[in-house]
């Protein structure tokens, strides 16, 4: 028995797929942005915060990093319906993602503050500058670019295992391909166009990402 390749068939479908995409785009670039937020508070608690605080947040960062992904976004889809905060796929798969993100994201991020010489910090006090304008210009800014390689790889894991909200519905790249699979059967065709379609995003997010390296880190 000799198999007939139909990927013409799936191509007739190719936009549905492109809006699954684009869905994964806009929710991968929106949990960067709010995960690096809360990897960065949580960051500054764990270097310089009062104890209760950096204690919630090492529970934080060890329940999330040691608990699968999946499981954290079904509490956040079908666990906080319970609790009276009923959310759209979309808004969990955002808030899951987000929250996944932080936890992984703080240690890198402590790890950038915390190779800041401590006399440049005190250089920059020393010269007048503001509480905001030294973690500005001496903490955070040094630190992102010391440990921006490591963070974008961790970008391009985020936005990979982003497939996995298609688990609650969410209407990312992957969910797109199991609807138009269930519709047509082409099972083989369909996930090996999706496996090309992941490999183009990772590649476009990296160039992105690069892209953002040298606009925010090599001015001169």
């Amino acid at each position: 028995m000799v198999y007939e390749f139909r990927y013409n068939q799936v191509f007739r479908h190719f936009d549905v797929l492109l809006e699954g995409a684009w869905l994964t785009v806009q929710l991968s670039a929106s949990a960067m942005a709010l995960g690096l937020l809360i990897a960065i508070a949580c960051a500054l608690i764990k270097t310089d915060g009062p104890r209760p605080a950096r204690l919630l947040v090492n529970a934080y960062v060890e329940v999330i990093r040691n608990t699968p992904f999946l499981v954290q976004i079904f509490i956040v889809f079908f666990g906080l319906p319970n609790l009276g905060l009923r959310l759209s796929a979309s808004q969990a798969a955002l808030i899951g993602l987000s929250i996944n993100l932080g936890a992984y994201a703080t240690e890198i991020v402590r790890a950038g503050i915390e190779s800041i010489p401590r006399g440049q910090i005190e250089a920059g006090v020393s010269l007048g500058l503001s509480r905001l304008q030294v973690f500005r210009y001496v903490i955070i800014m040094p630190a992102l670019k010391a440990i921006y390689p490591a963070l974008s790889s961790q970008f391009i894991i985020l936005m990979l295992a982003s497939s996995i909200v298609s688990q609650i519905s969410a209407e990312e790249l992957f969910h797109s391909a199991a609807f138009l699979e269930s519709r047509t059967f082409l099972n083989f065709e369909i996930y090996s166009i999706v496996a090309v379609m992941y490999l183009v995003l990772s590649i476009a997010f990296r160039g992105a990402l690069n892209l953002v390296r040298l606009a925010v880190f090599r001015r001169p």
